[in-house]
């Protein structure tokens, strides 16, 4: 999940929260609740992260675990020069039916030379039909080289339907919106979005080979498996 290609930043802190975090979860005294594994395939005709075009036609798959609030997780796709292969873990908190948050940790990592790594904690904040998600994380480079960023979502959605305006901060720059519509046909997941980004995240470019604001229309296909 490239966010943007551009200078870099230290992985050391954000491995150190992982930890951290980690720690603190282990640590929770908490009721034995069941355990529940799954998996997904799907398939995407264009694959966005982020309002940034990571590769046209694009396949994936993942493997996730739940105990009670607690979620972990591993996701790859492809992206033309090796494999995006993501670690994620999350912790949730339910404060009453309309109104809950959780805090994680992501990682992207990268199997060819298509990009390099990054790591970031997230925060995420829903009540009813609204959603609020923020990350804070850095992208390594190499050669000594690192970039921080921040990233803010904010989500509304009712019945399948959603629209999206995201932004990046920090070293980084660009903002997006993207509108979509989601629904289960015949035990797949099914969606349809159209994708607006700003001429910083786009790959378009106008008549003057300047980057201009792109438009996307992404159709993508998932079916989840119990295991």
């Amino acid at each position: 999940m490239p966010i943007i290609k551009s200078t870099n930043r230290r992985t050391t802190t954000y491995q150190s929260l992982l930890v951290s975090a980690l720690l603190v979860v282990c640590n929770l005294s908490v009721p034995q609740v069941q355990a529940d594994v799954s998996a997904n395939v799907g398939y995407a005709s264009e694959y966005y992260f982020r309002g940034i075009l990571q590769k046209e036609s694009s396949a994936s798959a993942g493997l996730d675990y739940s105990a009670g609030d607690l979620s972990l997780g591993t996701w790859a796709a492809d992206v033309g020069d090796g494999l995006e292969v993501d670690l994620y873990g999350s912790y949730g908190f339910t404060f009453s039916e309309d109104f809950s948050a959780s805090v994680g940790f992501t990682g992207y990592y990268y199997t060819g030379e298509f990009d390099d790594t990054y790591e970031e904690i997230n925060l995420g904040l829903a009540y009813k039909f609204i959603a609020i998600d923020y990350a804070v994380g850095g992208w390594d480079g190499g050669d000594a080289t690192s970039d921080d960023y921040d990233y803010l979502a904010i989500t509304l959605s009712h019945e399948g339907f959603y629209g999206k305006y995201a932004t990046f901060g920090d070293e980084f720059d660009g903002d997006y919106f993207e509108f979509g519509y989601g629904t289960t046909v015949g035990g797949f997941d099914t969606s349809i979005a159209l994708i607006i980004s700003s001429d910083e995240l786009s790959d378009q470019l106008d008549s003057n080979g300047n980057p201009t604001e792109s438009e996307a229309l992404v159709f993508s296909l998932a079916k989840s498996f119990d295991l």
